[in-house]
């Protein structure tokens, strides 16, 4: 087996957990790459052997994994995504075990799902036009704003740099957005809109119910609140059904569709995959792009398939795996 690991080493908190499934993953025969990323790496640059490989991993947070995904997309190459970030929430919305061994299990049992990415694209204030793939979700408003002020303080703190962040800025501004869906128009007001191909949040919490990355569409979520103390009802909810099937998301709307224009009132930040973007938008565009990540998973992952297959490039007998 021919592994390719492309490493983000300024992600998450310096794990050294991605040597630990190099060990594991590599076998007598095999050739294994292990690829150091820079603060500035072009993620195609990063690929561009990738068609030379049985898989590539894509070790770092959320958006190493994303723009690694976006570069191999439709090229039918399997990516396994290995978390190393701060939240890794497109790990825990695949539901793959995030524990070295089992990962590099997964790799050599080579069971793969073929999921939904998404495009987003807008040109800011002064005019500029901007493109950026992602994975999970992007948005306008309040989140972006919260991404941007917790960035100082991601290393030091981790997810509590986003709590940080929300308790210094209690009352965002409420904007206006008008949402676009597969050509149907709706007018809400709200203090961010996020765009997500996966809605799945820190604490197994999905902001809306059945929201999968297999579906060949995008849920729109608009938070229609006024302050942070009116979160109260929505977070409450989110910890007694963190599926949202039971009693719902009180202030949460979502849309659902593969073809989405925002246009926002006054000019707001936007974020993608967790990363604030060096702008302000009045209007951004998303489409869906249907099963174009084939993605390693494992038998915990409700992406993968319902019986455990045989190994394609074999020995797994004695790695970790957890049933």
């Amino acid at each position: 087996m021919r592994t390719l690991i492309i490493h983000n080493p300024k992600s998450g908190f310096g794990s050294d957990a991605v040597y630990q499934f190099q060990r594991s993953v590599v076998r007598p025969g095999d050739e294994c790459v292990f690829r150091l990323l820079k603060d500035d790496f072009d993620p195609w640059e990063a690929v561009r052997d990738a068609a030379d490989f049985d898989v590539v991993v894509a070790s770092g947070g959320d958006g190493t994994v994303s723009g690694v995904m976006h570069a191999l997309a439709g090229t039918g190459v399997p990516v396994c995504a290995f978390p190393s970030g701060t939240a890794n929430l497109f790990n825990a919305n695949l539901g793959n075990t995030p524990e070295p061994q089992s990962l590099a299990r997964a790799c050599r049992m080579g069971q793969v799902a073929d999921l939904d990415l998404g495009s987003l694209s807008w040109v800011d204030v002064d005019g500029a036009p901007h493109e950026r793939g992602f994975a999970l979700m992007s948005g306008t408003g309040y989140d972006a704003q919260l991404m941007q002020a917790a960035l100082p303080n991601k290393a030091l703190m981790g997810e509590a740099a986003y709590y940080a962040a929300a308790l210094a800025n209690p009352r965002p501004d409420v904007v206006g957005f008008r949402i676009t869906v597969d050509g149907q128009t709706y007018e809400r007001e709200g203090i961010m809109c996020l765009v997500a191909n996966a809605a799945m949040i820190q604490g197994d919490v999905q902001i809306v119910p059945d929201c999968r990355m297999d579906d060949g569409a995008l849920d729109v979520i608009v938070v229609e609140v006024g302050s942070v103390a009116q979160l109260a009802g929505p977070v409450l909810f989110a910890l007694l059904d963190r599926e949202g099937n039971k009693i719902g998301r009180p202030h949460i709307e979502s849309f659902h569709g593969a073809d989405i224009v925002v246009e926002c009132t006054k000019p707001v930040p936007i974020e993608v995959d967790g990363d604030s973007q060096p702008a302000l938008v009045t209007r951004y565009e998303a489409h869906a792009l249907p099963g174009v990540a084939r993605v390693v998973v494992d038998s915990m992952s409700p992406y993968g398939p319902r019986a455990e297959q045989a190994s394609r490039f074999g020995g797994t007998d004695d790695m970790a795996f957890p049933k």
